[in-house]
């Protein structure tokens, strides 16, 4: 199994869109051998992106319960990486701004 695409089965509190979001991102990528799409690609990864993380919201819903939770914490919730999105996305939000007063 990949080791870049977390466990999602089990969580407390479930999986959120935003994790499943980043782990079908994570499998498209490598499925596809494609980090960072471009406009000629864009279009195929975000619609692959969406119908993965569709069916995963199903499988999980589907699922029985798991007797133990999952041995790793999902990126999106470990301290330092919600750190580095709130500052990723405050940065945007300020580049954006900037641009909109100019």
């Amino acid at each position: 199994m990949c080791r870049n695409i977390t466990e999602l089965r089990g969580l407390e509190p479930a999986a959120n869109d935003n994790e499943i979001e980043a782990a079908a991102r994570q499998y498209v990528r490598k499925v596809s051998g494609i980090t960072h799409p471009t406009a000629r690609t864009r279009e195929a990864f975000e619609k692959a992106v969406r119908e993965i993380a569709h069916i995963t919201e199903h499988l999980l819903e589907d699922l029985p319960e798991r007797r133990q939770p999952p041995k790793t914490v999902p990126p999106l919730r470990r301290p330092e990486v919600e750190a580095r999105v709130a500052a990723r996305e405050a940065g945007a939000t300020t580049t954006s701004g900037a641009k909109a007063a100019s």
